[in-house]
């Protein structure tokens, strides 16, 4: 008899722990994916408000990138292909290829800055490097100042950087270059304007806020699965309920 017992508030317990566990999950996702989409409205917010106002204009002093990010700015230099990075798996409709980001220094200083000059198709195979001609003499470039985002996570650790230049790199990591570099650099990568005549390639720069919709989707998912499980815990809740109710009354018939 205790063993049936057992057996029966086992059979309760486990189905409502599981439901009071997976519930605030699928609820938590939901939300966070909300922020998501909340957090990429304020930065095109930001963008957007920093963008209308006149170029900052970047010179030797370093600054922090708060003060840079999202701001158009206006800087002469020397470009340095030497120092130019590939950021590989870059698609542009439909192909692969690179970003190409080359180091300016910065007029009358030693101080460089980073352009991304924009994307370029990939080669033959990816044993070679394509071409990206970079300009010489002295270069007006304007554009908006960006902030790579740190890659939290990695299969593996990027290689370590020989004294042979890596020209080809998956991620931008500035404080990588900055490490393999003499040089001082400004904590920013500017994305070089469309308009403009500084060696550029295909710059078609997304919006901040792409992808607002996909966030929101995902919400309406975790937040859908979290009805369908309140809807099946009250169904079998309620079903064994009127079951127990049912075998009482047959048993007092």
């Amino acid at each position: 008899m205790l063993q049936i017992i057992r057996i029966n508030l086992k059979r309760e317990i486990v189905p409502i722990i599981a439901f009071l566990l997976v519930l605030p999950v699928l609820i938590s996702l939901g939300f966070w994916q909300l922020d998501r989409a909340e957090q990429k409205r304020e930065l095109q917010a930001m963008y957007d408000t920093r963008m209308s106002d006149t170029p900052v204009s970047v010179g030797a002093r370093l600054q922090a990138p708060e003060e840079l990010q999202f701001y158009r700015v206006a800087v002469k230099g020397y470009y340095e292909p030497a120092y130019t990075i590939f950021l590989d798996n870059r698609v542009h409709e439909g192909q692969v290829g690179y970003f190409v980001i080359t180091p300016l220094r910065i007029d009358g200083s030693q101080t460089r800055i980073l352009v991304n000059r924009g994307w370029v198709p990939l080669g033959a195979d990816r044993s070679t490097i394509p071409d990206a001609p970079t300009p010489k003499g002295l270069q007006y470039v304007v554009g908006v100042a960006t902030v790579p985002h740190a890659k939290v996570f990695r299969l593996a650790p990027p290689p370590a950087l020989t004294s042979q230049w890596q020209s080809v790199w998956q991620h931008m990591n500035m404080q990588r270059f900055a490490e393999a570099v003499s040089f001082e650099i400004q904590p920013v990568v500017v994305l070089l304007d469309p308009q403009s005549d500084a060696g550029g390639f295909v710059r078609q720069w997304k919006r901040l806020d792409t992808g607002i919709a996909v966030h929101q989707g995902y919400a309406f998912q975790w937040f859908s699965l979290a009805v369908a499980l309140c809807a099946i815990f009250l169904f079998f809740t309620f079903g064994r309920s009127r079951e127990r109710g049912n075998s009482g009354k047959d048993m007092t018939s």
